[in-house]
């Protein structure tokens, strides 16, 4: 049974676990759950998903339960209307204390989304809120760094955070596309955990029918309290 964040005539808001696809694709055709259907089920009534999380990627998910608000939201929510989305990634090394990434990303071939530009442009504002240091050899030192982010993507692009992260060379744990295997078993090994790192912590929006304004929040689990258990040291 999924968490419930929000639900009235209209929104459904839940806290979807990691691993759990959104809805059946053919890219993963092995798998037999999905939030769709699960949220269909404990609600009794269909519903729309308007946005993506990735399949490793945990937190926040909006669901519409009628096909006009579902349509209007998913047009938000593409062109970055109106709406202020926060992560939180555990990434490799030691970014800066906060900046902005603004870096075009190709569309993905597989991305069935309305806009059919080829480049897009693609901004996401961080910050750093914690850095840490792993009992793990990286190269000539004995530890190595790693550090918990906020991100903020101004824009939806495909896979945003994980290519912007990948980017300034910060890739986000746990990440097997963008991220570099060997240091991804290795944390798995140590914390105990495989998966991947990012979590959307929080999602605000005025809402689509009455215009309220919607704070919708699911904290990280109790999983992500590993990484201070497993470092040896913090940062500056």
């Amino acid at each position: 049974m999924l968490t419930i964040l929000y639900c009235d005539d209209y929104l459904a808001a839940v806290d979807k676990p990691p691993g759990l696809l959104v809805h059946r694709t053919g890219l993963d055709a092995g798998e037999t759950r999905f939030a769709l259907q699960l949220l269909r089920d404990q609600l009794g009534r269909p519903v729309w998903p308007v946005h993506r999380l990735d399949k490793g990627t945990s937190g926040v998910l909006l669901f519409a339960l009628d096909a006009d608000t579902a349509r209007a939201l998913g047009q938000r929510f593409e062109a970055g209307d109106g709406l202020a989305k926060t992560y939180h990634a555990m990434v490799r090394g030691w970014p800066p204390d906060a900046g902005t990434i603004a870096h075009p990303l190709r569309r993905l071939p597989d991305d069935q989304r309305t806009s059919r530009e080829e480049v897009q442009d693609a901004r996401t504002r961080y910050q750093t809120i914690e850095r840490l240091t792993l009992p793990l050899p990286d190269g000539r030192f004995a530890s190595q760094r790693v550090a918990r982010v906020a991100l903020h993507p101004e824009t939806g692009r495909r896979h945003q955070l994980r290519r912007h992260l990948k980017h300034i060379a910060h890739p986000i744990l746990g990440d097997a596309t963008h991220g570099k295997g060997p240091l991804n078993r290795a944390v798995a090994a140590l914390i105990g955990q495989q998966r991947l790192w990012l979590h959307a912590t929080g999602l605000a929006l005025a809402h689509p029918v009455t215009g309220a304004a919607l704070g919708i929040e699911a904290p990280p689990g109790a999983e992500w309290a590993l990484w201070e258990a497993a470092a040896c040291g913090g940062g500056d």
